[in-house]
């Protein structure tokens, strides 16, 4: 069962809490360990992105968090409580959209809330002001095989923001995108986080992407995977305000860019986080 709806006070208390968290995998007669020992607290509110080569274990640490899966050591807490399975406060957009093909974009972004009670009213109000958002209004009545993949993804956002979880677990949502279409979805996410004051926990292999969209900037060792830079962002420094040209060429945008990138690209595999 899951457990009742937060209030929304209570909802922007809830922290996610990662305490000496490790996670094996059973390959093949053996024990191959994906995450070693990773303590990290990520706040209410806060935009965290989370970037490191293919294989460190990002995607493991999100279906984690996620309840996905459970760790083979530590504990995962939100909110206080121990995470053992999905729960509606967490909302997860995958790689790829997952739509049903039969139903429009309206009925996608409603069934969350419709397998919740939600009455058909309300569900209708919620989806307007979502296809609203992400910029689907004019395509209400399509169905995803009649959508672009930026839009695909849109409506996945829209459905997972629509049964309005506290947090938002991104698994490198736009990185089948063309550069055109992910730069644009880029700048709505900063809107909407701006807009809803979700947490978000946003995975990617794109360094820009990272240092962009960020509010905290954390980059992990190739596996066993470990924190190795945890940095506030430039947006955390109250940059939030200016275009998303001037943001890039900010001083501090470059600079922590270039961090990043060297502690992608200089940490060694098996390498103990600071």
């Amino acid at each position: 069962m899951t457990s009742p709806a937060a209030s929304p006070d209570e909802a922007h208390t809830r922290s996610v809490v990662l305490d000496g968290v490790s996670h094996d995998f059973h390959v093949k007669g053996k024990d191959v360990r994906a995450l070693d020992t990773i303590d990290l607290t990520i706040q209410p509110g806060e935009f965290v992105c989370l970037a490191g080569p293919s294989g460190c274990g990002k995607t493991t640490l999100l279906r984690l968090v996620a309840g996905f899966m459970n760790p083979t050591g530590g504990r995962i807490t939100v909110g206080g409580e121990e995470v053992r399975r999905p729960g509606e406060e967490r909302g997860v957009v995958f790689q790829q959209p997952t739509l049903f093909p039969w139903l429009s974009v309206r009925r996608n972004i409603e069934l969350g809330p419709r397998l919740r009670g939600v009455a058909s009213a309300d569900r209708s109000q919620l989806a307007d002001t979502y296809m609203q958002m992400v910029g689907l209004k004019d395509f209400a009545e399509h169905k995803p095989y009649e959508l672009s993949g930026g839009m695909q993804q849109r409506c996945q956002i829209a459905r997972v923001l629509a049964n309005d979880p506290d947090i938002v677990l991104m698994d490198e949502p736009f990185g089948a995108l063309d550069a055109i279409t992910r730069e644009r979805l880029q700048n709505e996410l900063l809107d909407i986080w701006r807009a809803t004051g979700k947490t978000i926990l946003f995975i990617t292999h794109s360094v820009d992407e990272a240092v962009f969209l960020g509010s905290r900037v954390m980059v992990m060792s190739p596996r066993p995977g470990q924190i190795v830079l945890d940095e506030s962002a430039v947006l955390a420094e109250g940059e939030e305000q200016l275009a998303p040209e001037q943001i890039r060429s900010l001083p501090a945008y470059t600079e922590l860019r270039d961090r990043v990138r060297r502690a992608i690209h200089e940490t060694p595999q098996g390498a103990t986080s600071s």
